[in-house]
């Protein structure tokens, strides 16, 4: 028997964290790669620290117009660093140690093997591994209240930073919310902990809250902020050295704050810098989207969804539904509807939420999912058209 009163605790980093730092160039690279081609095969990881980023992994562009792959790739390793360097300066980062201008890019991409290559070109999947989805009917967007948020909280203090009304913070920020639940659903916040860069070495960590705090109680629901919330704002102090200067980054280390902040299972891989030939990344993708079409369709009003695939393997090996008690329906008729209404091998996931394409980027930080759908295709993961056919279908 689940609880229904409780408090659940999620995190968030800011786009200016040392690992969100790399996760954007990685996300970066295979968008520049995937508009040069949308059969681009990418596998990119990002390290940072103080003054250098390493840029590392396996890429392939197919031969075309009478050129080899290798040959195009050749034309286009290039651009590599100077892409690293636009991501750097668009999040913010002039710091005397960490600095778009003059931070040392090394690159090391290389031809992606063709022992991998073989089995992804007969349209099996990248790699094994299992992915879940996860939606929940205690948010407008389906997702859990405490990841989203967080996630909130951060993007708009960004978008602050950036148009000069909180010039005086940093890019590197991280967020944490413990949310009370009462009867199952999210009613107030009683723990908040947000630690800001900031450039003003004057600036106390009460300085820093009174600045931050209207734009954190625009993003919040009314009455979720009271007398009963403990704020933590910089808890120790100072808060001037930030980014990879501060503290190395890595792609790939912040899975759980890249989809449900510990509400839900995750399968272990990381999504960023992957083209969507990675079921790490295209079925999770596609497990988000079933499972919020299934809550969105009133079959449940929670619920989790595993698949799972092996390497060179079109189909998905299994496909399993829990929805904790909640389903309108059997999870085993769920189970068979998901398969009916969605081709979920490799290529029919990216068919259908066209993922062949340079949306990537924008992932990168503020949560793979909760996301409004875009009009370019991004975050097409997000859409809620397969109610009706999931309904036929049960």
């Amino acid at each position: 028997m689940s609880r229904n009163n409780y408090i659940f605790t999620s995190e968030s980093v800011s786009e200016g964290h040392p690992d969100k730092v790399c996760d954007r160039i990685s996300d970066a690279v295979l968008d520049y790669l995937l508009a040069e081609d949308d059969h681009a095969r990418v596998a990119c990881e990002t390290f940072a620290t103080s003054g250098l980023v390493v840029i590392g992994g396996e890429i392939g562009l197919p031969d075309r117009n009478g050129r080899t792959g290798a040959d195009r790739l050749k034309d286009v390793m290039g651009r590599i660093p100077e892409i690293a360097r636009d991501c750097i300066r668009d999040i913010g980062y002039e710091q005397e140690k960490f600095h778009w201008n003059t931070c040392h890019v090394l690159n090391f991409l290389h031809e992606q093997s063709v022992d991998i290559a073989q089995g992804v070109n007969r349209e099996g999947a990248g790699d094994q591994g299992i992915m879940f989805g996860y939606a929940v009917d205690e948010t407008p967007e389906l997702m859990p209240a405490p990841i989203l948020y967080a996630h909130a909280i951060l993007r708009r203090l960004a978008e602050a930073r950036k148009s000069g009304e909180l010039g005086m913070l940093g890019p590197d920020a991280k967020s944490q919310l413990s949310i009370r639940y009462e009867d199952g659903r999210p009613v107030e916040v009683m723990q908040l902990v947000v630690s800001h860069q900031h450039l003003d070495a004057s600036l106390s960590s009460a300085d820093v809250q009174a600045l931050i705090r209207p734009y954190v109680e625009d993003v919040l629901p009314d009455g979720w902020l009271n007398g009963g919330t403990e704020w933590w704002v910089n808890p120790t102090g100072k808060f001037l050295i930030g980014g990879p200067d501060g503290d190395a980054g890595l792609t790939g280390r912040k899975i759980i704050v890249d989809t449900y902040g510990g509400a839900a299972p995750h399968g272990g891989g990381a999504f960023s810098g992957k083209d969507p030939t990675k079921v790490d990344r295209s079925a999770a993708y596609a497990a988000r989207y079933l499972a919020k079409n299934v809550v969105a369709a009133g079959l449940a009003r929670r619920c989790t969804l595993q698949v799972s695939y092996a390497i060179g393997v079109a189909k998905p090996l299994s496909i399993y539904v829990d929805t904790h008690g909640t389903g309108a329906v059997p999870d085993a008729d769920i189970e068979t509807a998901v398969a009916q209404v969605m081709d979920l091998t490799p290529s029919g996931i990216r068919r259908h939420l066209q993922l062949d394409r340079p949306i990537y980027a924008r992932t990168a930080a503020y949560g793979h999912f909760g996301r409004a759908p875009e009009s370019d295709g991004g975050f097409s993961w997000e859409r809620t058209d397969l109610t009706d056919a999931l309904k036929s279908a049960v």
